[in-house]
């Protein structure tokens, strides 16, 4: 342990550790938290919260969840492919198939655990059956920018979770240039094989960058590979593109159908932290077969499955968000106010959704920023300085008024003012 403790003396003397908050209460985007180092407490305004729709103090989301805890308990002690299926799951899976126009969805606890099952259960299929024969390869690509649960679960691809050595055919794992469709049709004309099983792994919104992934293109690139598998991991798509919030396919004007169509396999996958007030994620299909596959494969087999009051919030989360459009477009209207705004005080905003990532002074410390915008303006945004390029990463949400908004903007034009004059001065 040596070694970790040097490293994390060093990395706290460059200042690379994020800033410890805790929050105590919370009334829409205000909130009171406390300062973990110092003990200090304050009320902020918050710009980087995940629940983008507003859903999660929503006073039918949370009686669902407490009626589920009354009807079934705090957990459901077991693995979905034992005995820990209860029928709010069916409920939800059906919910979700409805929603994403695809009528076959398994659930997980998280995204990551749903990625390395999809690997897992794709490329190594599970159980194994005397008599059957799996030669095939496989081709990965994915986009050079996704997000880190793709990354870790592709990184893995190779050999299936629970074994130290495999015996299934070689995974190819190739990256291709952000977003950059010349780079990926090349990609796939230079490693494709004629016999490799296809899969395409892409963020449908970039949670970095804020910018929507070129679907159509990607589909017609891979129609010409009869059967290639698409996945697009709709994690901050879900509730905040589209016309209701159903995400990447909506935004195009198209539906999961236009891929089938084209002989690509469309996956989609869903989570739950973002706009749907819980935790958990989904992945659907048009193919029946996936879904027992996913159930059994090892992330599933020996996990246990979405707590009750974590599936009732989603599941009353998504009926909201269906029954009530509006929502989605109030998320919308306040993205292009914020955007505009920032870009009229000579912010460099990136992307074009509700994660808003503002470019900064290359001089100027985006932790610095951040902890001027709360300590001086009461305002809370998150800094990053390590798992991207340098920016603060701004969240609008369908609860922010057009005051909220402009007061932040106020605020930061002014952060800006200061820290510019300080480093012109030194």
């Amino acid at each position: 342990m040596q070694v970790v403790k040097e490293y994390i003396q060093r990395i706290d003397q460059l200042g690379l550790l994020p800033d410890e908050y805790i929050c105590h209460r919370k009334q829409g985007n205000i909130v009171e938290i406390e300062e973990a180092e110092t003990g200090r407490r304050r009320t902020v305004l918050t710009f980087c919260t995940n629940d983008v729709l507003g859903l999660v103090q929503n006073q039918a989301v949370q009686q669902a969840a407490i009626d589920s805890i009354v009807n079934y308990g705090t957990s459901n002690s077991s693995t979905s492919a034992l005995s820990g299926r209860i029928d709010l799951h069916r409920q939800l899976e059906d919910t979700i198939s409805e929603f994403k126009h695809l009528p076959y969805t398994q659930l997980f606890l998280n995204a990551w655990m749903a990625m390395q099952a999809l690997v897992d259960a794709f490329c190594h299929l599970a159980i194994p059956a005397p008599g059957f024969q799996h030669t095939r390869e496989t081709l990965i690509l994915t986009d050079v920018l996704n997000h880190g649960c793709i990354v870790s679960a592709l990184a893995h691809a190779d050999t299936r979770s629970g074994k130290l050595f495999g015996h299934s055919p070689r995974v190819r794992v190739r990256a291709y240039r952000h977003c950059d469709m010349e780079d990926f049709a090349r990609r796939l004309k230079r490693f494709a094989r004629p016999d490799d099983r296809i899969l395409v792994v892409s963020d449908a919104v970039f949670s970095m960058d804020g910018d929507i992934a070129p679907l159509p293109d990607m589909i017609n690139i891979m129609s010409n590979y009869e059967g290639s598998v698409l996945l697009m991991d709709e994690a901050h798509a879900s509730g905040a593109i589209g016309a209701t919030g159903r995400g990447i396919y909506e935004h195009f004007g198209i539906t999961p159908q236009y891929a089938i169509e084209r002989g690509v396999s469309p996956l989609i996958m869903t989570t739950f932290s973002k706009f749907a007030a819980s935790a958990g994620a989904a992945i659907s299909s048009h193919v029946k077969e996936l879904k027992p596959l996913l159930d059994v494969s090892p992330t599933s087999i020996g996990t246990v499955s979405l707590a009750p009051p974590l599936t009732a919030a989603a599941l009353e989360s998504i009926r909201q968000v269906m029954q009530h459009p509006e929502l989605v477009q109030r998320l919308q209207e306040n993205t292009r106010y914020l955007r505009a705004r920032l870009i009229e005080h000579e912010f460099m905003p990136i992307g074009e959704t509700n994660v808003v990532p503002v470019i900064l002074p290359s001089d100027i410390n985006p932790k610095h920023f951040a902890r001027k915008l709360m300590g001086e303006h009461g305002i809370w945004v998150s800094p990053i300085w390590f798992i991207a390029k340098p920016r603060l990463r701004i969240t609008a949400n369908a609860l922010h008024t057009r005051e909220e908004i402009d007061r932040l903007v106020t605020a930061m034009s002014a952060v800006r003012d200061t820290l510019c004059k300080t480093t012109i001065s030194a």
